[in-house]
């Protein structure tokens, strides 16, 4: 299994992690190329179906990022994409699917390097864990 390579769907702020991820593109910094991204103009705006419906369509792993707490410019978006975060991560095993396939960010629009990390970081982890439940049962 040493040749899995994870998908990964991000949903990305438009204001600072879309703009960190383009950072790091123009940086020429390196980092897996198992990420697509999904630009939303907030993590707020992230509907629980969307990450539910990923997962069912064989995402190995899901990505929510975006501005810091205090700094959302939809003024509070970012602490209800926080509460939407935890609710799934309780209700992802009801479906088959290990909570630490999910994770949320914050990422400012300058952290390039910090963008470039985290995707490392989330191959990294999704490897040991393994394809998704989802995408071995498309295969059978």
């Amino acid at each position: 299994m040493d040749d899995f390579e994870p998908t990964i769907i991000a949903f990305v702020c438009n204001w600072c992690t879309y703009t960190a991820a383009d950072l790091a593109g123009t940086s020429r910094l390196t980092y897996p190329k198992n990420v697509r991204l999904i630009r939303v103009m907030c993590t707020g705006m992230v509907d629980p179906q969307y990450v539910i419906k990923a997962f069912l369509e064989g995402a190995d792993g899901v990505l929510v990022s975006g501005c810091h707490p205090g700094d959302c410019h939809y003024i509070n978006g970012n602490f209800k994409a926080r509460r939407r975060i935890k609710l799934l991560k309780e209700i992802l095993p009801q479906f088959g699917f290990e909570p630490q396939r999910l994770r949320l960010t914050w990422v400012g629009a300058s952290d390039g390097i910090q963008f470039a990390e985290i995707i490392r970081e989330l191959v990294n982890q999704l490897k040991a864990l393994g394809p998704s439940q989802a995408k071995l049962k498309m295969v059978i």
